[in-house]
């Protein structure tokens, strides 16, 4: 293992990364170029030092802010260490680790000194280091010790708020209850919200990692491939996204400019169950109306319907520039996702009707095709020998695979008005029945369990 680095290491990582500044802004420039030696002198590094000193003062280190509430707004920002803040039981900035990121905010033009002082040595910060009033530090600043001291404790301000504390006009502001009585005035304490902007910077990260990292691309496909796959991953639903800044999110901070103004908002919504009393579908030969009408259901036909149109429309006015058809992998994971979720659906119903009393297919009413009776009333076989031993025989399970990817193509057609032939349609016809398979062996799975209980039953009796 290396020793401790020495002061003087300290030193060219310092020189070091002012001289690639200086490399950055000059790079188009001509030696001879009179902006080309104003900036030489500019980055010449006690001179930089000097200046970033004074500039740093245009920056705040912090993890809640203020200007996400309102870009306009001008107010206080703080800078919280986590340890510092109780435990509550939820999730909040208390539960971020030692080594967080903070967020900066500030003159835009100034960012470049907190990134240099987010630079590391032996493990620390440059910034740490000015908070500690690290003697190699100073020392490496520059040679006069009192200069260098206060420079020192210049950058050390980045953590602390800038002038009295106050809000802003337009930032929020509310009236919290803190007493038994409502009625009574001094029962309130006025609050400030301000922005967790450090505990926004990991949340995004994950979140952004569960959306489209490799782990989770990879899952999503053996998902719909009905392939094994060693995980899972995370779906997060009626998920929306906060765009702050506009074009120029640096302008609310550094960290919002990293996530290109992107900040992600998960749905703070009531549960909304919808309790349906399932009734027996009697007086109808099919129950795929009944599961067409369903709320989800329907959205993801209409979905499906909309990819389909859209693809077409593009489609034909690439024909008519000579072009071929446009085919691309995210079209082709958004079609195989929603027909995917719509098997779902339709496992969802399938168990929903098992719910149903045993034998309700015996009812003189029920007009069901014998292979929907099979495949909605698996319990009327505990009752029924003669229903047990065909249903046992019978390939009911193909049988409702083609009559659902048949009710699918017709309500596509219905939607989009293609004929049979057209490719197109039997493009997606393909699809359908790609879906179809895994449906068919998910109801094969199904059999297989209602068959391993009936054995069970049969043992105990025995």
């Amino acid at each position: 293992m290396s020793g401790p680095q020495s002061p003087g290491s300290l030193r060219r990582l310092i020189d070091s990364f002012i001289k690639q500044r200086c490399a950055t802004k000059t790079e188009k420039l001509a030696p001879d170029d009179p902006v080309y030696l104003k900036l030489y002198q500019q980055f010449e590094p006690q001179t930089w030092l000097a200046d970033a000193a004074r500039r740093v003062s245009q920056l705040q280190v912090v993890t809640h802010s203020l200007k996400p509430i309102h870009p306009d707004a001008k107010g206080t920002n703080l800078y919280v260490e986590p340890s510092q803040l109780a435990d509550n039981g939820l999730v909040g900035s208390h539960c971020l680790p030692s080594d967080f990121q903070g967020d900066v905010v500030g003159n835009a033009a100034a960012l470049d000194v907190y990134k240099f002082l987010k630079l590391e040595w032996q493990g620390r910060s440059l910034l740490e280091l000015a908070l500690a009033s690290d003697d190699a530090f100073i020392d490496a600043l520059s040679q006069d010790r009192a200069e260098a001291e206060s420079w020192t404790r210049a950058f050390a301000s980045i953590t602390e708020p800038k002038g009295v504390p106050s809000s802003h006009a337009r930032g929020k502001q509310m009236y919290w209850l803190t007493g038994d009585e409502p009625a009574e005035n001094g029962n309130y304490h006025l609050l400030a919200p301000l922005y967790a902007t450090a505990l926004a910077q990991p949340f995004y990260s994950r979140l952004s990692g569960d959306r489209f990292g490799e782990h989770a691309k990879a899952a999503r496909k053996a998902r719909r491939d009905d392939a094994a796959f060693d995980g899972g991953y995370a779906d997060y639903p009626n998920l929306a996204i906060q765009k702050m800044g506009g074009t120029k999110p640096q302008n609310i901070s550094q960290l919002n400019s990293e996530r290109g103004g992107q900040n992600y908002l998960l749905a703070s919504l009531p549960p909304d169950w919808v309790s349906r009393d399932v009734t027996p579908p009697l007086r109808t030969e099919s129950v795929l109306p009944r599961f067409g009408r369903r709320q989800p259901v329907r959205q993801l036909v209409n979905d499906l319907a909309r990819c389909m149109k859209q693809n077409i429309r593009e489609d034909e006015q690439r024909q008519k520039l000579g072009k071929k058809p446009r085919k691309t992998m995210q079209d082709r994971d958004l079609h195989n996702d929603l027909t995917a979720s719509l098997a779902d659906e339709l496992l969802m119903f399938t168990f929903e009707m098992h719910r149903l009393p045993a034998g309700w297919s015996a009812d003189d009413d029920c007009r069901l095709v014998i292979s929907e009776q099979y495949w909605l009333d698996p319990g009327r076989a505990e009752s029924d020998p003669e229903f047990k031993e065909t249903r046992r025989q019978s390939d009911w399970h193909v049988d409702v695979a083609q009559r659902v990817a048949h009710w699918l193509k017709h309500t596509l057609d219905q939607r989009i008005k293609i004929n049979l032939g057209d490719p197109d349609h039997d493009f997606w016809a393909g699809q359908i029945e790609t879906v179809m398979d895994s449906f068919r062996r998910q109801l094969d799975d199904l059999q297989d369990a209602l068959h391993d209980e009936d054995d069970d039953h049969e043992g105990e009796a025995a």
